[in-house]
């Protein structure tokens, strides 16, 4: 078998947008209730994917807003980004289009493994962004999109998998998940 692969990955968004709440349920499988607001955490955890395994390295960051620099130790060895964005946040979402300006303007490539995942999918009563108008701007970006309950832990699992797809691709090496199916 293949040596492991270290990969980096940064979670970027605005405040309060369920960034910490994400990795905490990836890498520790709970949920954290209380809010406090993160400075910079890092965590680490294994995930195998066809039978490769990657020693992955999350850069829990402080919320941004559209003010912020974007800070250039999320530009160095980073290899991929997962941007966040609250369902119930109309300011999240615009936020989140601007950390996606100010990253690709310090990465200087249009080639980024980047994910836009809309967080709070199971708000259902406070939604005022449509997952029509996430898939929407993903797009644009040439990125995948995802919504995620961490609160639920919906699709956190599934964020972290298609990240590391993305970010094998764009190094050449595909790792489209083998999908079992049955013809009938």
């Amino acid at each position: 078998m293949a040596p492991p692969k270290a990969r980096k990955i940064a979670i970027m968004g605005y405040r309060s947008v369920g960034k910490s709440s994400i990795t905490i349920q990836f890498v520790e499988n709970q949920f954290v209730d209380s809010y406090d607001p993160t400075i910079e955490n890092t965590f680490s955890r294994s995930m195998k994917i066809n039978n490769q395994e990657y020693n992955l390295q999350i850069i829990d960051t402080a919320g941004q807003d559209e003010y912020s620099l974007f800070p250039e130790a999320y530009t160095l060895d980073m290899n991929g980004y997962i941007l966040v964005y609250s369902v119930n946040s109309n300011k999240s979402f615009e936020v989140v289009k601007i950390i996606h300006e100010k990253l690709l303007d310090m990465v200087g490539t249009l080639q980024v493994p980047v994910l836009l995942v809309g967080n709070k999918s199971d708000l259902h009563m406070d939604r005022v962004i449509s997952t029509e108008e996430g898939k929407k701007v993903a797009s644009s970006w040439g990125a995948h999109f995802m919504e995620c309950s961490a609160k639920r832990n919906a699709d956190v699992q599934s964020i972290f998998r298609r990240i590391i797809t993305e970010m094998e691709k764009l190094d050449g090496n595909i790792v489209e998940e083998k999908k079992n199916c049955v013809i009938s």
